[in-house]
């Protein structure tokens, strides 16, 4: 399918351990970004519930037997006309004290079309103090996805995912033209290593980037560091959001995509 300019929004959220209040507040900016006519809605990591371990996993879902989560992702796909790319969600798995972190698109037909587990979990002690054991209350996945929309080959990935290049190195092998980075980026980290990694990925891929952020003050003392953006093949940053709840949409031009590969053909000079 031959690729269009693509009209993509990046949600920034500021989400809580309230799942009605946060679901109300992501479904007031979908509707906003597909009003202004974003047909690929990016949704950070823990969009909908951002609390403690156990009250994640007991909201944990199955693709099988949608619960309230993934039935709010149908009607909002729907009523916006839009793909969403929810980018992480609490997904049973065999052990019901660590569910996945699962990032799901979704179709304007309401239809699961590709879904991606987080592999690579935060295990660290950061200098400032604050300590985090995800793989304590998170099973990792172990496949890359890709999923096709309007054409284009997006490649998902979520948060720490950005710190292992060798998977956007695989995404770009299965086609990628776009890397999809939902994330929670402590304010710690991000600060320092948010842009360089964002912009690092689009350029050695040569690929657009979607990267939607949570940012802000969470229970449990969690800090995030938002910034939110939209980077084009180049490494250019093409749309960036401040310290709020808000959206950012940008166009991905397929234009650019060409002309980038094009004059500096690096993915065909590969040698590993």
């Amino acid at each position: 399918m031959p690729k269009e300019v693509l009209r993509v929004a990046a949600l920034q959220l500021c989400s809580q351990d309230n799942l009605d209040a946060n679901l109300s507040t992501c479904e007031a900016l979908a509707l906003r970004a597909a009003a202004q006519g974003a047909r690929l809605l990016v949704l950070p990591e823990n969009f909908a519930f951002m609390g403690s371990s156990q009250q994640r996993a007991q909201l944990a879902e199955s693709m099988n037997a949608p619960g309230p989560i993934l039935s709010w992702l149908r009607k909002i796909a729907a009523a916006s006309d839009a793909t969403l790319i929810a980018g992480g969600m609490p997904e049973r798995s065999a052990d019901p004290k660590r569910p996945y972190n699962t990032a799901l698109a979704v179709a304007p037909d309401g239809q699961i079309v590709a879904h991606y587990r987080k592999m690579h979990l935060f295990d660290v002690d950061l200098a400032d103090g604050a300590a985090y054991r995800e793989s304590a209350n998170t099973m990792p996945g172990d496949q890359p996805a890709l999923v096709e929309v309007c054409g284009w080959q997006l490649g998902i990935s979520i948060c720490y995912d950005l710190r292992f290049p060798e998977l956007y190195r695989a995404l770009s092998q299965m086609g990628a033209d776009v890397f999809v980075v939902p994330a929670a980026f402590t304010l710690t980290t991000g600060k320092d290593h948010w842009h360089p990694l964002l912009r690092a990925r689009a350029i050695e891929g040569q690929s657009w980037v979607i990267a939607a952020a949570q940012w802000g003050k969470h229970p449990q003392s969690r800090q995030t560091y938002g910034h939110s953006m939209v980077i084009d093949p180049w490494g250019t940053i093409v749309a960036e959001a401040a310290d709020e709840t808000a959206i950012i949409v940008a166009d991905l031009d397929p234009g650019v995509l060409t002309r980038v590969r094009e004059s500096l053909p690096s993915l065909k000079h590969r040698r590993l």
